[in-house]
């Protein structure tokens, strides 16, 4: 590919030029952008042009919750988010048993929409399977369903989270997915390949992946590390965080500098509580449908006040998983604990993350204002659960359910706000997000695509502590990473009823994005760093 490549007779997304047409990318950077006329000028034999055909270049996305070994494995396992019940997930469980050797590993399947309102039995497995082993995630990842034999070789009934049943959480859980995730070290690399692989068809040039010893445990780190040192430049940008919490500064700067590569933080998915699907986020009240619990709190605000003030003074970000109301109120509690230990300022200039935050009320969105802490937010999980006949009404009831994933509340109050998928959770299908976010559940929370788009581009980069402040735009001296999409018709869009809902006028001088109403657009070409990372032709 030549250092200098001309893309023509497009749109481009940049704020340089809101009529722009063509873009010059000189080796990693954009040298220039304008008009098609412009374009024929510039022209010269030096030049490679890619015909854009009308299609729309804009900078490309940045995943801010992921799970890379994971989205491998559900990309080659056995994916059971199609399943509309109960049968129909055992049926696939054993036409997947039947196909190859092996256990089944699988994941996606969602009980609350099923006929018959419960996961599969260790039993039901057992029989579907053939006597193979079975291990099937739940959709939220935080709590799965395991068949008889499994459950018997890895000792679950020792485990603290094993409902004797089929099911695990908790202890349980993290047991059986170091033994299913135990993998050598061929088959992981493949499946971190394959996980970053797809967030490149998708138009994503950087990730943030969320690795913690519950998950798939430090050695998939290290893999993921090893793997980027290899292969890096040919795929999207990894910023690495590790779930673990510590003490002491000390503690902090040993923990981020002993994994082989550059941690982002130490933080992500460390875990305060867990999910609202698995019962086991940490709720004030009781889950309207099982009203014996109010889910798990993993950490209470004297570990997350040591956390906090170990990283802040080490000059290290942290972060913590909060879903719940109660796990959020005790993530603003400690976060006041650590202000006192260590100073206000110091917890600011941390620039600390949550993750989730999906029933943060508005007490909850001041006081993260107050320490200067960035949400990462996942808009799909309303568009998976949110509404009134989804999971969230069913679990917590109407009244709690219509206050969830407010992300216009935050941005509104101020507090920064990075968008991402948890793939593979929900799918890492970013104008998917982008749509989400103007058809939330609260219509107070919705938020216009462009300020959606803005969260899911640049406003990662800034999560991370990236410090280019050109990260994630287009423009003359920017770097040269983008997507290339395929769109049929591009807008102007808000989801204020009160006003025009869209526009196609370029005289607005606003640069306009895809209309979503009929899916996402698809993705031609991802390029990171002026290198092509994804090419659909190819």
């Amino acid at each position: 590919m030549s250092s200098l490549v001309l893309y023509r007779n497009g749109s481009i997304y940049t704020a340089a030029d809101p009529f722009a047409t063509a873009m010059l990318v000189e080796g990693g950077t954009v040298a220039w952008v304008g008009s098609e006329s412009a374009a024929s000028a510039l022209l010269d034999s030096r030049m490679e042009v890619v015909d854009l055909e009308g299609a729309l270049v804009a900078p490309a996305f940045f995943d801010s919750h992921v799970h890379l070994t994971e989205t491998g494995l559900a990309l080659t396992a056995l994916d059971l988010r199609g399943a509309g019940s109960l049968a129909q997930a055992l049926d696939a469980v054993a036409g997947h048993a039947a196909a190859g050797p092996g256990p089944v590993l699988g994941s996606g399947w969602d009980e609350t929409a099923w006929p018959e309102g419960r996961g599969p039995s260790a039993e039901e497995l057992e029989r579907a399977a053939g006597g193979r082993d079975v291990y099937l995630a739940r959709v939220d990842l935080h709590s799965a369903a395991v068949s008889t034999g499994l459950a018997v070789r890895a000792g679950l009934a020792a485990h603290e989270g094993w409902d004797g049943a089929g099911g695990v959480r908790g202890p349980a859980h993290a047991a059986i997915r170091a033994a299913v995730l135990d993998l050598d070290g061929t088959t992981r690399a493949g499946l971190q390949r394959r996980g970053l692989e797809h967030l490149a068809s998708n138009g994503y040039a950087a990730a943030a992946e969320m690795a913690a010893p519950h998950i798939a445990g430090r050695a998939d780190l290290e893999a993921l590390f090893h793997l980027l040192d290899a292969e890096g430049e040919a795929l999207p940008r990894i910023y690495a965080y590790w779930g673990e919490a510590v003490g002491t500064a000390e503690q902090a700067r040993s923990l981020a500098g002993s994994f082989g590569g550059p941690l982002a933080g130490l933080g992500g998915d460390l875990c305060v509580d867990g999910s609202i699907g698995s019962r086991t986020a940490r709720l004030r009240a009781p889950y309207t449908d099982a009203p014996e619990t109010r889910g798990t709190l993993h950490l209470d605000a004297a570990a997350i006040a040591s956390h906090v003030a170990a990283c802040s003074a080490a000059g290290i970000q942290a972060g913590f998983h909060a879903i719940g109301d109660a796990a959020i109120d005790e993530t603003v509690a400690g976060l006041g604990l650590a202000a006192e230990r260590v100073g206000l300022a110091a917890v600011q200039a941390g620039r600390h993350r949550i993750e989730h935050a999906e029933m943060a009320d508005d007490a909850a969105i001041e006081a993260l204002l107050g320490f200067g802490v960035t949400a990462s937010l996942q808009p799909l999980f309303d568009a998976a659960w949110g509404g009134a006949e989804g999971l969230y009404a069913r679990r917590l009831g109407a009244g709690r359910a219509a206050g969830m994933n407010e992300v216009g509340r935050f941005l509104a109050a101020g507090v920064p706000v990075a968008l991402g998928s948890d793939s593979p959770v929900v799918p890492a299908s970013p104008w998917l997000a982008v749509k989400a976010c103007l058809e939330l559940t609260s219509e107070r929370a919705r938020i216009s695509a462009r300020a959606a788009f803005l969260a899911h581009t640049r406003a990662g980069y800034r999560a991370v502590g990236e410090p280019s402040p050109l990260a994630g735009q287009l423009g003359p001296g920017t770097e040269a990473t983008f997507a290339v999409w395929q769109a049929s018709e591009l807008a102007v869009q808000t989801p204020d009823l009160r006003v025009s809902s869209w526009s196609t006028d370029a005289r607005a001088g606003t640069p306009m994005l895809p209309v979503l109403d009929e899916g996402a657009p698809r993705c031609l070409r991802t390029v990171r760093n002026g290198r092509v990372i994804f090419d659909a032709t190819k």
